[in-house]
């Protein structure tokens, strides 16, 4: 199979390249993909393809901008010039723009593979009826958020029109197969990026590593987690250090800096900035707790995937897809209020006063994050493929047959 991914990918800031990234990783090492063809967004560096495991050849074509009104256009080129066998989304509902126009032509895109016949999978990470609008960047109009509704309806039925839409959530399926009564949706599970060798959960030296990890500036804001680790240290006495490892959430640039102009007083605050996909093991091994300073949530999270891959005790707020995901998938953590500073320094003081607390937090989250390797991921998508072209060769020989009869 000639595979296509339609997607953001590394050095790209824009969201869910990293998730791109370790899905080729794996796509590259199945024999059922004989070529894989990145239809990436334009970036300054280039793409990161390196891979040392064997795998088939990987063809790059860089042929969208964020916020760009043609990529409709130069999307369906760059499809009709590499002629796939078979195509992957790889959305949210902001991944080709944060202004609406460009967000939704970007958006139609699986309906023109839909109308060019080729098989077709739409992976959409979100849905807009489980987001909170103001808290997610999107609006705080009520007006404006009756319009996006609108717009975010009429977008999801065009979604629709793909072969299969997979979903993370088993929430999300039923949300959509109720108010759309689309039979083609399909719980595929976010999965786990790296599933190292167990690991030691042993910290080093020094002072205990408070991170969290993500684009922040709209519903991930880290003035709450900076204040909360002061009142833990206040409380406590331990040595705590914050780090704060990602970059502003492209709709808020400028956010990180002015939150480390604000700070700049508190000790032992660390802003890492761009995390490179070879720093991301260091940056969870080295923490002792992952938190998650989030006022709401967009979809299955990535972060906590990752955490738990490398066996780490989490704090997360008590609300929708996060709580959802510990029930679903048999993760555990400490749970805060997200508008108080003082129950998310209650959690936080909960893990790093407790060590025994501490590891077996660790334990179970490594436990979860094993049940889905993206390796596996990799074969649902494909075997999701191989059931919807033998459907499509089933229907054209049902056609050819009743031509000739």
């Amino acid at each position: 199979m000639k595979l296509a991914i339609v997607t953001a990918y590394p050095p790209s800031k824009v969201t869910l390249n990293e998730y791109a990234y370790h899905l080729v990783k794996q796509f590259r090492q199945k024999e059922a993909v004989t070529e894989l063809i990145l239809l990436t967004d334009k970036t300054e560096g280039a793409k990161d393809i390196e891979f040392t495991e064997q795998g088939c050849k990987i063809t790059v074509k860089e042929c969208w901008s964020f916020n760009s009104y043609k990529n409709i256009f130069s999307v369906t080129k760059a499809i009709n010039v590499t002629k796939p066998d078979a195509v992957l989304f790889n959305l949210q509902f902001m991944k080709f723009g944060d202004k609406k126009v460009a967000a939704a032509l970007g958006l139609m895109l699986p309906w023109v593979c839909k109308l060019k016949k080729i098989p077709n999978i739409v992976l959409l990470h979100n849905i807009l009826e489980e987001v909170d609008l103001g808290s997610a960047g999107f609006t705080s109009n009520k007006l404006m958020q009756k319009i996006y509704g609108f717009i975010g309806t009429s977008l999801t039925r065009l979604i629709l029109q793909a072969d299969t839409v997979a979903v993370t959530m088993q929430k999300y399926v039923n949300v959509l197969e109720i108010k759309y009564l689309s039979p083609n949706i399909k719980l595929i599970p976010h999965g786990t990026f790296e599933i190292a060798e167990e690991p030691s959960y042993n910290l080093p030296k020094g002072p205990m590593q408070i991170m969290t990890f993500g684009k922040f500036g709209t519903y991930k804001k880290v003035e709450g987690m900076i204040e909360a680790v002061e009142l833990v240290r206040a409380k406590t006495g331990l040595d705590l250090e914050v780090v704060i490892a990602g970059t502003d959430n492209p709709n808020v640039p400028g956010y990180l800096a002015k939150v480390q102009e604000v700070y700049k007083h508190v000790p032992q605050v660390r802003f890492t900035g761009y995390v490179e996909e070879h720093e991301v093991p260091t940056l969870f091994n080295e923490s002792a707790v992952v938190v998650f300073p989030y006022t709401s949530t967009t979809g299955s999270s990535g972060v906590l995937h990752q955490a738990g891959s490398y066996g780490k005790a989490v704090v997360m707020p008590d609300l929708g897809d996060l709580a959802l995901l510990v029930q679903d998938e048999g993760y555990r953590g400490e749970f805060f209020e997200p508008t108080s500073i003082e129950s998310l320094a209650s959690a936080i003081e909960a893990i790093v006063t407790d060590e025994v607390y501490r590891l077996q937090l660790s334990k179970i989250n490594y436990e979860a994050a094993t049940a889905h390797p993206m390796s596996q991921i990799a074969d649902m998508y494909l075997e999701t493929f191989s059931d919807i072209i033998a459907k499509k060769e089933h229907s054209s020989m049902a056609v050819n047959t009743t031509v000739i009869k």
